[in-house]
């Protein structure tokens, strides 16, 4: 099993950044490339303009010289500054806008196939599901704030070597001064970046239990429950706990983050360029007289500017990136997760069904110490009818989940065909299975496509299978028609029964030689009960069908019968020996038969 929290990489604010800009820029080399060149585009020109042109002109009218140079020179700066903006312009509505959607298309897409990929066991793991969600649910607002935080970063680096090169030519010490300054408090910014993200990480745990309980109040899973029973108080009492948690972190982090920002925002600004570095220009102005007017404005200027490249690429790069280069590890780690559910060298034929066999199977849930499983040894022959059934906990599903490789074992083997089904790929083993699980879907989307699950539907086939489950729901636009309202005010909603029975056939859609159908009867009427498993046994009567029941009625003409208890096989056998040899199976029937009477 994979420890999610013992092996989990540290790697440096650098690092992450480069390792983010990699990532995006093979999505959209486009909008990488048109950043950090806008990056200088919007700095430079006018940080320039306010040392060499704000000097310029200061000269040629301290100098007497012709009032012209002063008109054509602001001509000029107005000139630049214009076609600065309207580059801008035309960048962000013409190439940022439509590129930036690529790119979260590109990194979504990126995401999802990760998290299909992920082991259910990943789930599992409350650290990693915390990590999951910051990851998936932030990664359009993440993105961009560091895109902005890089394109800076790139202006700022050549504003500061263009303009320090001005200065230096002015006033060396001006310079030494002003990063002096800067290199000081950088340590601080450290601090506070890694707080922010501290509070931001404990904030996601806070805010998901929050989101949960107030999501109870809106879905409609949960809108009888919550109008039948008296369960407000309680909901409102944990999003309340969830909400004051939440307030709890943010005084726990807040005042330490603005008392420390105080500090360093005191010692940069107020102390630094406020008193010390007039301080020193003042002193060259009156004292040395090494300075012109328009020395003095240029390098008073430029020393701002540089001021505040400077304090960006170290007190504000350390702070703004150490809470970005927080969130990418984040990133780095969601795709950096071990899967241990790997692929076989051999893809699994999909033909006629072949014996499925599971000799001394065990099986513990991560975490647990008691295994859930235990030595299970069973033979299922080709196109056999096998039913599950057993007490609540037993096992069963489980089971199910080994044979789908949802989870591997923890001993023992599962075979096909005599074939180790961990020899061949996931996909390629699991394309020969249809499942419906208990807690079975519909997607907002039409019902044939509820049905083949799949962009493309046969309309035949897909009619055929909602015969074969039971289906009979007149709908105005057949399998065009919407189902669920969260897109469609239009939408079909259906009854439990309706859309147990457009779950089921999936399982008849399916071209594959297995089906798993976990208590695939649980929302029907008797009648409806009786026909699905009528059609259930036709319409599979060449596939091996392996389902699991608490109504022990579904399971009479089932091939073979396996009772199940604490993790093991207690008895097997069809229904008529079970019955008689009058054990675990024979009393629930008759318990539930009798309950018939």
């Amino acid at each position: 099993m994979h420890d999610y929290r013992a092996d989990k990489p540290i790697h440096s604010i650098f690092s992450n950044v480069l390792f983010f800009m990699k990532m995006v820029f093979k999505i959209s080399p486009v909008l990488v490339l048109g950043e950090c060149f806008w990056g200088v585009i919007m700095r430079l020109p006018t940080r320039v303009i306010s040392v060499i042109g704000v000097k310029y002109v200061i000269d040629v009218i301290a100098n007497g010289d012709d009032t012209k140079k002063v008109v054509i020179a602001v001509i000029a700066i107005a000139v630049i500054l214009l076609l600065t903006e309207v580059g801008n312009w035309i960048y962000r509505e013409f190439i940022f806008n439509i590129e930036r959607q690529k790119m979260l298309k590109g990194l979504s897409h990126m995401m999802y196939k990760k998290a299909k990929e992920l082991d259910l066991s990943s789930y599992d793991d409350p650290d990693f599901y915390n990590n999951f969600i910051l990851v998936i649910q932030g990664s359009g607002e993440s993105v961009s704030h560091i895109l902005f935080l890089v394109q800076r970063y790139i202006g700022e680096v050549v504003s500061l070597i263009t303009i320090a090169s001005i200065l230096l030519t002015i006033d060396p010490m001006c310079l030494l001064i002003v990063i002096g300054i800067a290199a000081v408090f950088t340590p601080v910014s450290r601090i506070i970046g890694n707080l922010q993200a501290k509070r931001q990480i404990e904030n996601n745990k806070y805010h998901r239990r929050a989101d949960y309980f107030a999501r109870l109040f809106y879905l409609q899973d949960y809108a009888k429950e919550v109008r039948m029973n008296d369960v407000q108080p309680l909901l409102i009492e944990r999003y309340n706990d969830a909400i004051d948690d939440v307030i709890e972190n943010q005084r726990k982090y807040v005042r330490k983050i603005d008392f420390i920002y105080f500090f360093q925002e005191f010692g940069v600004q107020i102390f630094g360029f406020m008193f010390l570095l007039p301080l020193y220009l003042g002193y060259c102005v009156l004292q040395k007289h090494s300075l012109s007017a328009g020395d003095f404005v240029a390098t008073f200027n430029g020393a701002f500017m540089i001021a505040t490249s400077f304090s960006f690429l170290t007190v504000g790069v350390v702070r703004s990136f150490s809470e970005s280069a927080k969130l990418i590890e984040k990133y780095r780690e969601f795709l950096a997760r071990g899967i241990d559910i790997k692929d076989g060298e051999k893809e699994a034929e999909l033909t006629e069904p072949k014996e499925i066999t599971l000799s001394n199977v065990s099986f513990t849930y991560p975490g647990n110490d008691e295994p859930t499983l235990k030595d299970i040894n069973l033979t299922i022959h080709p196109k056999e009818k096998i039913a599950l059934v057993g007490y609540n906990g037993a096992g069963k599903t489980t089971l199910t989940n080994l044979i789908l490789r949802l989870y591997d074992v923890s001993g023992g083997e599962i075979k096909i065909d005599g074939e180790d089904i961990r020899n061949v790929t996931v996909k390629s083993h699991r394309n020969r299975f249809a499942a419906v699980f208990q807690d079975f879907q519909l997607f907002a989307a039409t019902l044939g496509e509820n049905v083949s699950l799949d962009t493309v539907t046969d309309r035949e086939r897909a009619e055929k299978a909602l015969s074969q489950s039971g289906f009979t729901k007149r709908v105005k636009n057949g399998l065009d028609t919407h189902l669920l309202r969260e897109f469609d005010d239009d939408g079909v909603m259906m009854s439990g029964g309706e859309i147990q029975k457009v779950a089921i056939s999936r399982a008849f859609y399916k071209n594959c030689p297995y089906v798993i159908l976990d208590e695939p009867s649980a929302n029907l009427d008797p009648i409806a009960e009786y026909n699905l498993n009528e059609a259930m046994m036709h319409a599979a009567d060449d596939k091996t069908v392996i389902f699991i029941s608490h109504r022990l009625s579904t399971t009479v003409n089932a091939d073979k019968i396996y009772v199940m208890e604490n993790g093991r096989i207690i008895e097997q056998g069809s229904h008529a020996e079970l019955m008689v040899l009058g054990g675990t199976y024979a009393y629930m029937f008759n318990l539930q038969a009798e309950k018939y009477k």
